[in-house]
């Protein structure tokens, strides 16, 4: 009787979980896209060289991050 009041409790802390696994990795791609033109201004470069390389290294770190939780979410599971 105790697991089946447990299920849904812990089923809506997993949906929690994936819903602010997105904001992280959305707010992580918009601080590198914001830090890399920053970068720019600051060298005067006029060819979004560092907004680019910061930008895509945000999206790599964003979905490193997420493959991590996920598979940690996963692995606690079983």
């Amino acid at each position: 009787m105790d697991n089946k009041k447990e299920k849904p409790k812990n089923q809506l802390n997993k949906y929690i979980r994936f819903t602010t696994i997105a904001l992280q990795m959305g707010l992580t791609i918009y601080l590198g896209s914001v830090l890399g033109a920053w970068v720019d201004s600051k060298t005067g470069n006029t060819n979004q060289l560092y907004y680019k390389i910061i930008t895509l290294l945000a999206v790599f770190l964003a979905m490193f991050s997420v493959i991590r939780q996920v598979l940690n979410i996963t692995n606690n599971n079983d």
